[in-house]
Parts: structure tokens; sequence; C-alpha cells
């Protein structure tokens, strides 16, 4: 089969087409005929060598945590409500053998799949799990009442863009970071109030929300110098390690996505909201597996309103 590998770690020149074996679906499996898969932070992360420890990963080393495409195989003692030849989409987390999305084929646990949106192609399907994943756990984390205050930083982006309409659907009043041109996109998203990024990001939270917010949900990566915008015994959600110390009674919950890829249900959850209409599903640009060094330096100059996708 067709894959995007690397034999070596390093920058977007080592991403190469490989042709590797057919994996085949095991006991508690199932394997997706892979029609695209989105291009996300950790398909960098793993390129560059930073899951190798943590994952296990066997050579060669194939990225991709989200795709969609059709059922192909079911492994032995599956009970799934799919069938073969369902349009489906995946969240894969690569361990061991077990390689990432950008490929022809790639084994999940059934756990990890469901049924792709309803009126949604591919493309645009392969976009959804991921982050939408991460927004879920993100919100969930603090567990805020309906009615509190929440704030997104990276509102307009990838993570963002899923956390705003599904806070708003939750009940929760938000208050969204971006930069000015990116205003009336996030307002769209359903944001309540939009604060422009920037130097003295925390002086005009404030501003807006006098007694401090209840959360902050941290997808843009800003970190501490956010913290002042909270009130005291507030929440902070990152989706990354930190290496500072909170304060003022203020608790910080670290989203890890990869530790909840079974969550069928909650995956299901982010589909009907997909077909819905609650969730926006953004395409930025389409590549080749042939074009994938170029794909991964667009990713990494960033900017993107929107996904890139591999098809294949």
């Amino acid at each position: 089969m067709k894959a995007i590998a690397v034999t070596r770690y390093g920058g977007p020149e080592v991403l190469r087409v490989l042709d590797l074996p057919e994996p085949h679906a095991g006991p508690g499996e199932v394997r997706v005929r892979v029609r695209a898969a989105a291009v996300n932070p950790a398909d960098v992360v793993l390129r560059e060598g930073g899951l190798a420890a943590r994952f296990d990963l066997d050579p060669p080393y194939v990225p991709g945590m989200d795709v969609a495409g059709v059922l192909d195989e079911i492994g032995e003692g599956v009970a799934t409500p799919l069938a073969l030849g369902d349009r489906v989409v995946a969240v894969v987390v690569p361990r061991g053998e077990r390689r990432g999305g950008y490929a022809e084929h790639v084994v999940v646990p059934a756990a990890s799949v469901v049924r792709a949106p309803s009126e949604v192609d591919d493309v645009a399907a392969s976009t959804l799990l991921m982050n939408g994943l991460t927004a879920r756990l993100a919100i969930d984390a603090p567990a805020l009442p309906p009615g509190a205050t929440v704030v997104v930083t990276g509102a307009a982006g990838a993570v963002g863009g899923y956390v705003v309409p599904l806070a708003k659907a939750d009940g929760l009043r938000v208050v969204a970071v971006a930069a000015p041109a990116d205003e009336p996109l996030v307002r769209e998203f359903g944001a309540d109030e939009v604060v422009a990024r920037g130097d003295g990001l925390a002086a005009r939270l404030r501003e807006v929300v006098p007694g401090g917010a209840d959360g902050v949900i941290d997808a843009a990566l800003v970190g501490s110098s956010i913290l002042p915008a909270l009130r005291d015994g507030g929440a902070f959600v990152t989706v990354r390690a930190y290496d500072w110390e909170p304060e003022r009674g203020i608790t910080v919950h670290r989203v890890q996505v990869s530790d909840h890829v079974h969550r069928t249900a909650a995956l299901e959850r982010l589909r009907d909201q997909a077909e819905q209409g609650v969730l926006r599903l953004r395409v930025a640009r389409t590549y080749r597996p042939e074009e994938a060094a170029e794909a991964h330096r667009a990713f990494e100059r960033g900017g993107l309103r929107g996904r890139l996708v591999f098809t294949f």
C-alpha cells in the first residue's frame, strides 16, 4: 500500500512515499480504506521524533491521527453497528507496529471508529475527530456550569474553532481571543465577545470580564501570561505540557487526547453535532501524498483558517 512515512526524524524533507505491506484487522480492530487524512500538530511532533519514546514506535514511521474512508475489514470478535462498505471517520494513535493514518489502509481499535457525518465528503469529514475530541475534553475538564464565562485563545484556529461552538452549545458564555481580521469568523462560531490577541491581553480581558473569567482554554498556547484574566480559583486548560506554577487557587488541566480515543460515544456526539451544523468542518487545501513535504511546510508556516488534508 502507499503510505507517507519517515525512516529518520527531521524536517518536512524527510517525508517520503513508501510502499508498505497492507495491515489487517486483528481481534477488537477494524481496517479503514483511507480516502483522506488531515494534518495535525501531533503529526509534526511524530515526524520530528517527539513521540518515539512515548508510543514505542517501530520504523518506518507513518504519521496521521485523523482519517476518513470506508470500512473494509472487521477483526475477530468485534461487535459493531458498522458494516463493511460504510463511510467512516477514525481517530488514530500510532503505537508500536500500528502505524498512522497517512496511508491507503489503517488498522484501529473498533472503539475509535464511527460512521462519517452524512452530507459531508471524505476530505471535510477527515478534519472532525482529533481536534473535535480535543475541544470536547478541554471543555469538560474544568466542569464549568452553564452561564460560566470561558476564554478561548486561538479561537479562529483548528482546536479553538471547535471549542467556541461546543462551549456555546453547552450554555457557556464564550470570550474569544483572535486577530481583529478573524473577529467576523469567530462571531459566526458563536462567540459572545471577541478580544484582540497580543501584548496586554490579560488586561483587555479584564475589561470585558471585570471579575475574572471562570476558565481559560488555551488553544493558542499563550501560557501563564493570561492567568491574570482568571478569577481566584478559576481553571486553566492547556493542550501542552507547562513548566510554571499556578497561583491564587487556579487549577490547571492538561488535555491528552491520545488517552481518550476509545470513547466511542464522544466521537458519535461530535459526528452528530457536525451533522446538526453545530460544528463547521473547514478545509484549507488538499495535497497528494507526493506533496507531503510541501503540506507540512505550509502547516508549520501557520495562519491557516482550515485544515490541510492528504487524499488517497
